[in-house]
């Protein structure tokens, strides 16, 4: 049996994964970051996209966080997110929808546009796709 440490995904809605894992993947505010056990101690912010959990025995389980923060000690991960999901519960249609939306509202500014909620919209949506893509990468699927 390989080497696991205890991780807890949670949002402010709920608690989304607990369990042990041999590693955890997640889109920082520098890159990707591959948490194994032993890591070193960190704390990072964490941009929109999957968080990848590998659990005890190679299962694979994905998440979406739209952002948040990730916290590594040595017997322990914890990813607090803003807002998160399965990524497997994502609508990709719903996405697609919000991505043109989000790119309509950017190219038609008016004198009440707010530039920066219309780019972070559509970053979030953006990595939902990128996230939905990657299950279907994986599992030939979603």
């Amino acid at each position: 049996m390989a080497i696991s440490v205890h991780c807890d995904i949670v949002s402010a809605e709920e608690e989304l994964f607990s369990g042990l894992v041999e590693m955890v993947v997640a889109h920082g505010h520098l890159g990707d970051l591959g948490i194994l056990p032993g890591h070193t101690p960190l704390l990072s912010s964490l941009k929109p996209g999957p968080v990848r959990v590998i659990k005890q025995g190679g299962e694979e389980e994905v998440f979406y966080v739209s952002g948040g923060f990730i916290e590594v000690q040595p017997n322990m991960v914890k990813v607090l997110a803003d807002t998160g999901t399965r990524a497997k519960d994502l609508d990709e249609v719903a996405a697609q929808e919000a991505v043109k939306f989000a790119r309509n509202a950017l190219n038609e500014k008016g004198a009440q546009f707010d530039y920066s909620s219309a780019a972070a919209r559509l970053a979030e949506a953006v990595a939902q796709l990128r996230t939905i893509e990657q299950l279907r990468k994986k599992y030939g699927h979603h």
